[in-house]
């Protein structure tokens, strides 16, 4: 009976400890991260309680955690500069013959959709699935903190920003079948073909800074 109540249990705890929030970044240091196809934070550091890009500092590149991970809830908040242009993107398969995160991973964006200068499509403004579907509404302006939360189980995504959730659709499902095939990404054999993989931060030439990074796993 004794050998029989402790597999429930066993059961229970593993799962307690999976949903258990973890910090992603202590607010200190880059532990944990690293620059994509290298092993140092590169052109990222600590500013102010945040991690920051300055586009100015050499080893350019993206961020990307040192773990992967698959089913989650990924929680954080982003400040982007004047006219700016980033994104997290997440699923990425690190490999050489994929030369950049985009490559494999799927994209929520993040833009100055005042004054960036890809501000021109919906699907290419702040809180979007980057080149697939608009968000459901604007983030707020350049210089302000948007707090965003991207859930993917099993395949279906759901992404908050401030409190609201701006898309709302599942990998492999007919939406999306047909969101790719009006996208650049239709022909890419890489792109969203790994359920498993690390979540970056990008690197697109302006400064952005994340902070309250932490992850939930589903």
């Amino acid at each position: 009976m004794k050998k029989l109540l402790l597999i429930p249990l066993a059961f229970f705890a593993v799962n307690s400890l999976r949903a258990q929030t973890v910090s992603l970044f202590d607010g200190k240091t880059t532990n944990g991260w690293h620059s994509y196809l290298k092993t140092g934070p590169g052109a990222w550091k600590v500013v102010d309680g945040a991690l920051q890009l300055d586009p100015k500092a050499p080893d350019q590149g993206d961020l990307v955690t040192n773990k992967e991970y698959e089913n989650y809830e990924l929680t954080l908040s982003w400040k982007i500069a004047e006219g700016g242009n980033s994104g997290i993107i997440f699923g990425v398969h690190e490999d050489p013959k994929f030369d950049a995160t985009f490559r494999t991973g799927i994209e929520m964006q993040i833009l100055d959709d005042a004054k960036a200068e890809d501000n021109k499509l919906a699907t290419h403004r702040a809180g979007a699935l980057y080149d697939m579907k608009p968000a459901a509404y604007p983030a707020k302006p350049a210089g302000q903190w948007n707090k965003v939360t991207i859930k993917k189980l099993n395949g279906h995504l759901t992404f908050w920003m401030n409190g609201k959730i701006v898309i709302d659709t599942q990998i492999g499902g007919d939406e999306w079948k047909a969101m790719l095939d009006k996208s650049k990404f239709k022909t890419w054999k890489g792109f969203a073909a790994y359920p498993k993989g690390r979540i970056a931060l990008q690197d697109h030439g302006a400064v952005v800074s994340f902070k309250d990074i932490s992850i939930k796993e589903l």
